[in-house]
């Protein structure tokens, strides 16, 4: 576990302090008044919902009073135990749900005890399919609010028509909530996404793509529209919104919130049927999906991708999921404070590929792993720490915290960290879990409060309280291990971690062959070099996107380290040597060693994450064998190299 005691970085505070929102803060903003139309339509829906709460509270199953009280007052026990004292030298308290606290520990056990005692009296009924179509909608009306609904409806027809239609679709009202539910309850948001989601692509009417295509909508309810947008530079067509004989020329009109998701689902698709993303996307549950969407622009989306193909596409075939995209952190944006942003404000770069120049605090090396790995369609959410930024996603194993501490610290819209893994683990069992949801849903008929989300089984009424202790059951008779934290030691450092492995890769030698052109050019693979001829902690080979193998120069690794490579000229004289590159960095160059006696300086372009090659530089071979020595100068942060070409200077 990460030392409790993070150095304090003022602009980290700051963000996570300003952003940090509990949903029981959000309830308490003031009402807006309806306009008469409305006050009709609240009347509306709050006569929907107090029916079903009738209907539902009288066929709820009757509770033993002694249990009862037995259950109540054990998980009153809980929210009794102190919060534990701040150790000393410790800059904050641990939340009284910490490991290690003895004291909460037996209390939520003995209220799963109790809890369980409870369960299996109501088994039959939380079972029982007969009931969940009301169930579903009551607790969406209670979720979404009835006058949450009405000042959604009231703003035009169209948008009343939505709500009409959704409050109508008992199969699809089950599906959301089952999903989860809409993020700060806003139905008509999801809706509103959802449905331009489904007439930009058909495809997302039906099967796997409605499912992805709700799920997104459901969790990006706070999504906000943008101004003009010139999206970096990138054209529609290459954003894979538009068609490539659409008019591209228009001036981009501003982007409503519906706008931008229907943006991030036409490139996401798209990617998905090119096989960009990652081979599990298509296998992800329903609940997963949720969380596939970055916060970024399309744009920082392709830019990820296209450069993690292009420059270290080792992260990419990376078999530990853990560290799968977002490894690119920890090899190429290094822990580092007091760095001005931007770095190169004339370079016009995006936040994100700003953060390669020279790395960055807790905060954009957590932004930065969330991108790669959503870019790539992996579930990924933040993960909110005391003074820290972090952030989790999912594995096959399960969801881990990666660059923080365990989940026990976590928190995310309005969320914390411990409350939302209960919840992936127990989904783990969908026949179980399904009791689960049946049981907060009849808390919504009883008009419970909610288990407190940030606090970890605090809180809420009977039933909202069983659905809490049904999960904890859950996991415990399933035995569900929880993914330890990844990389908690780089939170705040460089360190090398101790899970990196430098697999071994054989190159076949027809990858290896130097090219030699009718005209004289040589062609030398980046793999062709004789020294060294596998990975080191400083030169990884690695197979290339698409085909063949290429040579990476890392940040990491030791001293500087150097490629050999021996070469048959075919005739003496002058050469322009150009290297096919790519660098995230700046003020990069190479130290080239010919015939071990001629040193000549290569420099090396920045590329922004895209192949290019080096400006030529003049060199001369003798006929026959030549010896290329290449070293990356001191300070060097990754260069990833494809070829080194040698072309015949014709004289004039």
């Amino acid at each position: 576990m990460m030392n409790q005691r993070i150095p304090s970085v003022a602009y980290c505070l700051l963000l996570t302090g300003l952003m940090t929102v509990s949903v029981f803060a959000a309830k308490k903003k003031e009402e807006v008044p309806l306009t008469p139309h409305g006050e009709k339509l609240f009347a509306t829906y709050t006569g929907m919902l107090e029916a079903l709460k009738k209907e539902i509270t009288a066929a709820a199953p009757v509770i033993a009073e002694e249990k009862k009280t037995a259950f109540l007052n054990a998980h009153a026990a809980v929210a009794a135990v102190p919060e534990p004292p701040k150790k000393e030298g410790a800059k904050f308290a641990p939340p009284r749900y910490a490991p290690g606290n003895k004291t909460y520990a037996a209390a939520q056990s003995n209220a799963l005890l109790a809890a369980r005692s409870v369960l299996a009296d109501v088994d039959s009924f939380l079972a029982s399919d007969k009931l969940d179509a009301k169930l579903a909608k009551c607790a969406l009306l209670a979720h979404a609010t009835p006058r949450g609904l009405a000042a959604f409806a009231e703003k035009s027809k169209e948008r009343e028509a939505l709500i009409d239609r959704l409050l109508k679709d008992a199969a699809l009202i089950q599906q959301m909530m089952e999903m989860g539910g809409a993020y700060e309850g806003k139905y008509g948001e999801a809706m509103e996404f959802y449905t331009a989601i489904q007439k930009a692509c058909p495809r997302a009417k039906e099967g796997f793509h409605q499912r992805w295509a709700l799920a997104v909508s459901l969790e990006n309810t706070d999504r906000r529209g943008r101004g003009p947008a010139t999206d970096e530079g990138l054209t529609a067509t290459e954003l894979g919104v538009l068609p490539e004989n659409a008019d591209t020329n228009e001036t981009k009109a501003p982007q409503s919130a519906a706008d931008v998701m229907v943006e991030l689902y036409l490139n996401y698709e798209q990617a998905y049927r090119d096989g960009e993303l990652d081979p599990a996307f298509d296998t992800l549950s329903d609940f997963n999906l949720r969380f596939v969407f970055t916060e970024r622009s399309v744009a920082d989306v392709i830019w990820m991708r296209k450069m993690l193909r292009n420059y270290r596409p080792d992260h990419i075939a990376n078999p530990d999921y853990k560290w799968r995209y977002c490894g690119i952190v920890k090899t190429d944006v290094p822990y580092t404070s007091g760095v001005r942003r931007p770095v190169r404000p004339d370079l016009g770069l995006t936040q994100i590929q700003d953060f390669f120049l020279k790395g960055g605090i807790c905060g954009p090396r957590a932004f930065t792993g969330r991108l790669a790995t959503s870019a790539f369609g992996i579930p990924t959410r933040g993960a909110r720490q005391t003074g820290h930024a972090a952030m989790c996603h999912w594995t096959p194993e399960g969801w881990t915290t990666v660059f923080g501490a365990h989940w026990t610290f976590n928190s995310w819209k309005g969320r914390c960290g411990l409350d939302f893994v209960l919840e992936t683990q127990a989904r783990e069992k969908p026949a179980e879990f399904k009791k689960v949801q049946r049981a907060q849903w009849l808390g919504d008929a009883f008009a419970e409060a909610p288990v407190n989300p940030m606090a970890y089984g605090i809180g809420g009424g009977f039933w909202k309280a069983l659905g809490f202790y049904k999960q904890l059951a859950i996991v415990e008779d399933a035995k569900v291990a929880e993914v330890a934290p990844t990389g908690a030691e780089l939170a705040e450092s460089n360190e090398p971690s101790q899970e990196d492995a430098i697999p071994e890769l054989e190159i076949p030698e027809a990858d290896k062959k130097i090219a030699v052109g009718e005209n004289g050019t040589l062609v030398i693979p980046a793999v062709a070099c004789v020294i060294p001829t596998n990975s080191t902690r400083k030169i990884h080979f690695m197979k290339s996107h698409g085909g063949g193998f290429q040579l990476h120069y890392s940040l990491g690794g030791g001293r500087p380290e150097l490629m050999r490579y021996q070469i048959e000229v075919p005739a003496a004289g002058k050469y322009d040597l150009t290297a096919h590159v790519v660098t995230v960095t700046l003020d990069q160059s190479l130290m080239l060693r010919l015939n071990r006696r001629t040193l000549v300086d290569v420099p090396v372009p920045y590329t922004c994450g895209m192949w290019q090659d080096t400006a030529p530089v003049t060199i001369e071979l003798n006929e026959g064998k030549n010896t290329l020595e290449f070293t990356a100068k001191p300070g060097n942060k990754g260069i990833t190299f494809k070829a080194f070409t040698l072309k015949p200077v014709r004289s004039r």
